[in-house]
């Protein structure tokens, strides 16, 4: 097949949507097939089968601002778009945003059928507008989303039964629905990595994802202050963001300074091997693969429950769940874990347990079904 990707926000594979992109991209190249990438990445100009649309300018302050979190924002150009379409045989678009929606609308008129990725809550807009507890605006945010891409197109990929279940009650709609996760490559797993030398004396804990309100990574670093054992602890946060600034300011009174860091692909993954905890605070989580990333390594990974967070469900019990946005009660799941070393060992075993349904090749296998699933019935129904 040929299939064209859609991706609005595609750059360095530092958030989820882009790794998520990126790892379907390489599975169907690898078997065999066409992959076109429409996007508005620059860096990507005159590489094989990528079409890049303009950026869009919002202006110096921004600009900024985006360029910050490391993404780029794609600009529709119908004539560019219609390049990339021409001759597919499916199209898949990564999120609802401005180029996913005119590539959309674009492949109906030439009659390509058309899937679409769920990698984007409301709350992860809302948040910034500080709108994200007004449910009717979160509602408005889906509706919007479901109006103008998803009621159009064949099939729907959600990463968990969560966010297919909250956007459905939402906009009060059943929905061509395949909930797949992103899964955790191969390479992802449990293996012998020694502490570097700076850290052999602390308890080494680690939470990765992009620096932003929605992730609450503050909640982890006022814990650490009442924790029992801040003299001992050593955070390291594998990500950027636009709230990197206030963090490190917010750790400045921490008895260890905590480490802010970028890491590859493969580099967090020996982070995560030798860090003591995970924990991942996200109150705003659609499925969190950094997440199933430490458990894949069995590691004793600490949640939030909060209900916008998909990733309470991946927790073993209640023993690893904290109150979301609640300091104290994550410094006092963070002491159990230390002081009982024994019982956290157990509760390893276990997660390495919950990790093999999160295999990525398999749940590659089942997309690339999808999109033969919706080009075989478009191609059957034309043929009537």
């Amino acid at each position: 097949m040929t299939i064209t990707v859609v991706c609005d926000v595609l750059g360095k594979e530092n958030n989820g949507t882009t790794v998520a992109a990126m790892n379907l991209i390489r599975f169907l190249k690898a078997q065999g097939h066409t992959v076109r990438i429409l996007c508005g990445d620059q860096d990507r100009i005159g590489d094989e089968d990528v079409f890049v649309v303009p950026d869009y300018d919002f202006g110096a302050l921004l600009n900024a601002y985006v360029e910050k979190v490391g993404v780029t924002i794609a600009k529709p150009e119908a004539h560019i778009i219609r390049q990339a379409l021409t001759g597919a045989d499916v199209v898949h678009i990564m999120v609802p945003l401005s180029l996913g929606i005119k590539a959309a609308k674009i492949a109906r008129e030439m009659n390509i059928p058309v899937t679409a990725g769920f990698h984007m809550q409301a709350e992860n807009l809302t948040s910034y507008l500080k709108l994200n507890k007004i449910k009717p605006a979160n509602d408005l945010v889906y509706l919007f989303i479901y109006d103008h891409l998803y009621k159009h197109v064949s099939a729907i990929h959600y990463p968990t039964e969560f966010i297919k279940n909250v956007f459905e009650h939402s906009v009060r709609k059943s929905t061509p629905a395949y909930v797949i996760s992103n899964g955790v490559h191969s390479y992802v797993q449990k293996r012998e990595q020694p502490k570097p030398e700076e850290y052999k004396d602390k308890i080494v804990i680690l939470s990765v994802g992009r620096l932003a309100r929605e992730k609450s990574q503050d909640t982890l670093l006022k814990a650490i202050k009442y924790s029992r054992h801040k003299d001992e602890i050593q955070l390291i946060f594998g990500g950027i963001g636009p709230k990197e600034k206030y963090y490190k300011k917010l750790a400045q009174d921490l008895p260890v300074a905590p480490v802010f860091n970028f890491y590859s692909r493969t580099d967090i993954i020996d982070v995560i091997n030798y860090c003591d905890i995970y924990v991942h605070s996200a109150e705003i989580e659609l499925e969190g693969i950094a997440c199933l990333e430490a458990i894949a390594c069995g590691k004793l990974t600490i949640v939030s429950d909060s209900k916008l967070a998909a990733t309470k469900e991946f927790a073993v019990d209640e023993k690893c769940i904290f109150k979301c946005r609640n300091p104290k009660d994550l410094a006092r799941v963070i002491d159990f874990w230390i002081e009982n070393p024994e019982l956290k060992k157990e509760y390893e075993k276990k997660y390495l347990e919950k990790s093999i349904v999160f295999n990525q090749d398999e749940c590659m296998k089942r997309m690339e079904q999808m999109l033969i699933d919706v080009v075989t019935k478009h191609n059957n129904t034309t043929a009537e």
